[in-house]
């Protein structure tokens, strides 16, 4: 089929995204029986993926039951975030309580479309009956090594002083690196030092064959905080493998990572069971992790991804939702721990997804993947994707922000927004307010 002629069948079976409040029925519907909804986004800094994804996620709360929202951040800065919305911290505003983001990227959720969504959960969760089960907010990634040293040591200081005693003793291992777990991962991947794996591995079967005995000993201590102890025990032990991991196979790292962020998801699921409700979550992560991983290039090099995961172990008991966009603006980075930018985004390369999504002339679309027809066969062969990360780089944007991608095995539902704006940071760089300057975009008129 044509390009001209897929765009034409896109014009016909696309659902218009008009601003309306039933723009999404169709996903409710599709989310209706799911345990398990991913929502993607094709950048880390777009404002439109932020605010659709947040308004999705409320109609999943509100009538669906979801009773968590799992996010690509860290776990203890996103726990921070789970006692403010729950109404168990000292933090007053939501602003506060996102205070934790503090690591590079820190506009991915310290940003004004986190912020109000973490406010309107609070507020939703204040209104609840006094029994009922407050809706939560979970970090699922990795980095977060010293900071989860920390917790898990905090924690047994209250429980157990001799045992946190132990623990410092065993991350203390970390020590002679500073605060760059990078540092430590070369040293340990090349052979300058040896590994704190032993350590961090020991310090976790310690954690939790005490575990039982922490949750009896003392009332006063929630079960929730010890389920916190434990993910940061585990996540020390295996963001340890994964900065090692990085001096090697980029491949192995990427899977080291996805897969922590799926057991994390599981451990989640877990441990919202053991609360009495049947656990209801909400993903929010890029579509190259919420993507199944098996319909791209990633997987044909060997990568696997947190939606590939998610759909063997849950199959139809699970949705993904993929994002995309034409042009716009973007919150990103020129280089890895720079500040942020509001960057022009280019118009997207003729044959990929988004030039015919934009071709088809619907300004914003849903498309049901799963309903066989001319256009979803039309998407079934494979095409380019776009994917911006934290770092954006449109002088080289072919070999730095595109794969192939087979979307109609890739998600369930692809939403686009045409033309798309950057994301509002709460800590706004002179390079953000400034913007790009129009004459550097390499199709300006």
């Amino acid at each position: 089929m044509s390009r001209q002629n897929a765009a034409e069948t896109l014009l016909q079976v696309a659902h218009p995204i008009s601003g309306a409040a039933t723009d999404y029925d169709p996903l409710l519907r599709l989310a209706g029986d799911a345990h398990v909804v991913l929502l993607g986004e094709a950048s880390h800094g777009t404002h439109e993926f932020y605010r659709e994804r947040a308004k999705i996620t409320k109609r999943l709360i509100q009538e669906l039951g979801f009773n968590a929202v799992a996010v690509e951040g860290d776990w203890p800065d996103a726990y921070r975030v789970n006692r403010f919305v729950r109404g168990e911290s000292d933090d007053q505003a939501a602003e506060a309580a996102l205070g934790e983001f503090k690591r590079f990227p820190q506009w991915m959720w310290r940003n004004a479309d986190v912020l109000d969504f973490v406010g309107w959960l609070r507020e939703s969760n204040d209104g609840l009956p006094a029994k009922a089960q407050k809706v939560g907010f979970y970090g699922l990634d990795l980095y977060s090594l010293h900071s989860s040293m920390e917790a898990v040591i905090s924690y047994l200081r209250k429980v157990d002083p001799a045992a946190a005693e132990r623990a410092a003793l065993r991350y203390g291992c970390f020590e002679r690196f500073g605060d760059d777990p990078q540092r430590y991962g070369y040293s340990a991947a090349i052979g300058l030092s040896p590994s704190c794996e032993n350590e961090v591995v020991a310090q976790l079967v310690d954690l939790r064959s005490s575990a039982r005995e922490y949750a009896s000993r003392d009332g006063r201590i929630a079960l929730d905080d010890l389920f916190f102890a434990e993910q940061n025990a585990r996540l020390v032990a295996n963001s340890e493998r994964y900065y090692r991991a990085m001096f090697g196979s980029r491949v192995s790292s990427w899977n080291l990572r996805d897969q922590h962020m799926a057991e994390t998801l599981e451990g989640l699921e877990r441990f919202l069971a053991r609360q009495g409700a049947a656990p209801k979550i909400v993903v929010w992560a890029h579509n190259s992790h919420l993507g199944d991983a098996r319909a791209t290039e990633m997987g044909d090099d060997g990568e696997l991804n947190v939606g590939q995961l998610v759909r063997q172990r849950h199959g139809t008991d699970s949705v993904l939702v993929g994002f995309s966009t034409y042009s716009g603006t973007v919150t990103a980075a020129s280089n890895w721990d720079e500040p942020a930018e509001r960057k022009l985004v280019r118009r997207a390369l003729p044959g990929s997804y988004e030039s015919l999504f934009h071709d088809s002339g619907i300004p914003n679309l849903y498309l049901d993947l799963g309903i066989h027809n001319d256009a979803t066969e039309a998407l079934e062969h494979p095409r380019l994707q776009r994917a911006i990360g934290v770092i954006y780089r449109p002088d080289t944007e072919r070999m730095s922000h595109y794969f192939r991608a087979r979307l109609t095995q890739q998600f369930d539902v692809v939403l686009h927004y045409d033309q798309t704006r950057a994301v509002e940071p709460l800590e706004r760089t002179p390079l953000w307010v400034r913007g790009e300057l129009p004459e550097t975009y390499p199709f300006a008129l």
